[in-house]
């Protein structure tokens, strides 16, 4: 006999209400909206049990793992186009930084010449544009005598200007002008008569020089830069060679030098007998400049390129031999030297001064210059605009 209510159902009660009709007895109730959570498991939003959440693979719990980003291999974050652009604006401000320091460096180490371009009584006002007087001396300092030896530079003693050459970069960036200075030009040196233009070196110095040419080409000269042979050889070696096109074979034991026609790469010792040699052509004085130019224009070209400049191996070598191969007035520093060598990689018009004939000057022949053809190339130059065409044509 039963008592009472045996055998009837109790009446739902707590979670038990929540099942659903035909649900089994051990599966559980719904979750409501979950309004918090607690690391590692989830808690009901009604207050109920806490419990661990659901596993994502691994024994028995079936699913996929989610990857852990801390761990190695577990398919972390990629950096975020902001990350990768904070890393690429570090690296170019250490570029920057480092450049602008090594800039600073090489003007530490720039030597200077004291009083070349001081003012004297009745100079030339300034010009337009920037004027560059630059001079390869005969200097043998910092050659052994086994040096001189191979590169055939003699054993002359004092010092004088081997090449000249005049560079004016117009105002207006146009194509700057490289006009060559005839060493054996025959001048009017201040105090001292008419003589060859390099003379003017051997009797005064820089400063005597760069007043001899003021006076004797109306242009006042804003940047002086001297180099002599050791320092020449160096900076060609210190980047890499300078690639040339020799117009004839040339032989000439006194400048040791021995090349054949055609393009080919020189080496500083080469680069320098091909400068100096008087060999080929009807005038070997104006061949000679020709060379000068044509070279000076493919060593800045060679040092500026990209391929120089970036690589640390040639810019610093090279950084350190321009340094201590070249001399400046204390007015000169490495940003103006920068801008010459921008500004002559960019296809300079070359010339020479219009000559004709010869005079005695000095004790000896010297080249006569075409007064009229000498005065249209520089009043040019002093109006910052471009040399006569007709003058280019003849040179």
């Amino acid at each position: 006999m039963r008592s009472p209510g045996e055998g009837r159902p109790l009446p739902p009660q707590g979670d038990d209400r929540l099942r659903s009709a035909g649900a089994p007895a051990h599966q559980a109730p719904p979750a409501t909206p979950s309004k918090g959570r607690v690391y590692g498991r989830e808690r009901s939003g009604g207050g109920g049990a806490v419990r661990p959440l659901k596993s994502h693979g691994g024994s028995g719990g079936g699913g996929t793992a989610l990857p852990n980003p801390r761990r190695p291999g577990g398919g972390g974050r990629r950096p975020s186009g902001r990350t990768i652009v904070r890393i690429v604006a570090g690296v170019l401000v250490a570029l920057l930084v480092a450049a602008v320091g090594m800039l600073f460096w090489i003007d530490s180490r720039l030597q200077g010449i004291d009083g070349v371009l001081d003012d004297y009584d009745g100079r030339v006002d300034d010009t337009p544009g920037t004027n560059w007087l630059l001079v390869g001396s005969d200097s043998r300092k910092g050659l052994s005598a086994a040096e001189r030896k191979k590169l055939a530079t003699g054993r002359a003693a004092g010092q004088r200007t081997d090449s000249m050459m005049l560079v004016h970069i117009p105002e207006g960036g146009d194509r700057p002008t490289v006009v060559s200075l005839p060493r054996d030009s025959a001048v009017t040196v201040p105090g001292k008569g008419r003589n060859k233009l390099n003379a003017a070196y051997s009797m005064g110095g820089p400063r005597l020089l760069v007043r001899t040419v003021e006076e004797n080409t109306g242009l006042r000269i804003d940047n002086y830069m001297e180099i002599g042979f050791a320092g020449f050889v160096d900076i060609v070696d210190a980047v890499g060679g300078v690639e040339m096109n020799i117009r004839t074979d040339i032989h000439d034991p006194k400048a040791g030098l021995d090349l054949k026609k055609g393009t080919q790469e020189l080496t500083g010792a080469q680069a320098l007998g091909y400068v100096r040699t008087r060999k080929g052509g009807a005038l070997p004085d104006f061949e000679r400049t020709k060379r000068q130019r044509q070279f000076l224009s493919a060593v800045v070209k060679k040092a500026a390129s990209p391929g120089v400049l970036v690589n640390p191996f040639t810019s610093i070598p090279l950084a350190m031999s321009a340094t201590e191969a070249v001399t400046v007035d204390p007015g000169t520093g490495v940003f103006d030297m920068l801008s010459l060598g921008l500004a002559m990689g960019d296809s300079p018009v070359t010339t020479v001064v219009p000559f004709g004939g010869n005079e005695i000057a000095g004790g000896g022949s010297a080249v006569k210059w075409d007064r009229t053809k000498a005065l249209a190339l520089f009043n040019a130059l002093k109006a910052d605009k471009p040399v006569p065409k007709e003058i280019l044509d003849g040179n």
